[in-house]
């Protein structure tokens, strides 16, 4: 499966996915962004997931990076996607 963003579907982002975000140093407007430009494929769980990567010229936890890349997981619904969690590796 390789799928693509309906843009008539809102993009809800959860209270774990926000808080997840938080914690991991990602943007809302990163995860929409992803959501929206790149292709999903299937994820465990019955979810869906995609990636992009972002410049990230920047110290996290302690360790300076030059790249983060941005993973949501999330579901798509009747009249919205639902984004449930969001994984965030930095290189």
């Amino acid at each position: 499966m390789n799928m693509k963003y309906d843009v008539s579907k809102s993009i809800f982002i959860t209270n774990h996915a926000k808080e997840q975000c938080k914690e991991r140093g990602v943007a809302a407007e990163e995860v929409i962004k992803t959501i929206q430009e790149q292709a999903w494929i299937a994820a465990k769980k019955n979810r869906l997931e995609c990636k992009a990567s972002y410049p990230y010229t920047d110290f996290w936890n302690g360790q300076f990076y030059t790249n983060k890349e941005v993973r949501p997981k999330f579901v798509e619904e009747e009249k919205e996607i639902v984004v449930v969690t969001v994984y965030v590796y930095y290189n």
